[in-house]
Parts: structure tokens; C-alpha cells; sequence
């Protein structure tokens, strides 16, 4: 009778690198709107009017290098369990992007549309994937 899993979820695990993309990803994409505001709105797909909305682009940047940031223990730890549990939480982060763009911008607005719901699909997957016992 074997006492131990010999199972170990990490770095030979496609769910383990998809998780850190998406990681890396998000905190990419918070550093951006820390260093150039107007690159980041534009990148999420509802660009600033004034320099004056700045100050919210900064603020979107530390909560998204957060939503990264946390991510990484969890995966350097290799506690996949817990990571599945964060990671698949967050799915609700670009599930509400892609529907503040479409409500903002409308249907026409595929390229952002596609981004944001693309993540989605990703994240989904990811999810499915972390959730498995040999992901």
C-alpha cells in the first residue's frame, strides 16, 4: 500500500504553464496601465477622455498585477487545488469586461469583444484543466 501521492502537479503540467501565462499576463497588462494609462484603456477597449481619468487607470493597474501577483504562490508552491479554486474565481473578472465593453462600445467592437471573451474561454478551459486530477 503506497503512502503518498506520486502524483505532483507542477512544472510537467500543461494546466501549471497556461495558469502562470494568464499570471503574467494580467500583471503585464496592470504595469501598463501604471506606466501609460491611456496605452492600457485603449488596450481594454474604453480609451480615457482626459488625463484627468488617469488616476482610475492606475488604480484598474494594482488590482490586475494583484489578481497576477496572487497566482504565484499558489503556482511556486504547487498547491494546484488552491489554485484552481483562485484562478476559477477570477473567471468573473473578464466575463465582466467583455460585458462592460459590449455595453459601452456595443457589438461592433468585435477586436475587444474577442479579446475579453476569448479570456474567457481560456480561463474556462484553464479551470477544467486545474480541477483535474492529471491536468
Amino acid at each position: 500500500m503506497q503512502t503518498t501521492n506520486p502524483q505532483t502537479w507542477g512544472t510537467r503540467n500543461l494546466s501549471y504553464w497556461l495558469t502562470l501565462l494568464i499570471a503574467l499576463g494580467i500583471i503585464f497588462i496592470g504595469a501598463r496601465f501604471i506606466i501609460d494609462p491611456q496605452a492600457g484603456a485603449m488596450g481594454f477597449g474604453i480609451p480615457f477622455a482626459t488625463d484627468q481619468d488617469f488616476p482610475y487607470g492606475r488604480i484598474k493597474g494594482i488590482r490586475d498585477i494583484f489578481s497576477g501577483v496572487v497566482l504565484l504562490p499558489l503556482l511556486f508552491l504547487r498547491m494546484r487545488r488552491a489554485a484552481a479554486w483562485v484562478f476559477t474565481s477570477t473567471i468573473i473578472v473578464p466575463a465582466t469586461d467583455f460585458l462592460i465593453v459590449l455595453s459601452t462600445n456595443g457589438a461592433s467592437d468585435i477586436q475587444h469583444l474577442l479579446i475579453h471573451g476569448l479570456t474567457v474561454v481560456y480561463m474556462v478551459f484553464t479551470g477544467c484543466l486545474l480541477f483535474k486530477n492529471k491536468s
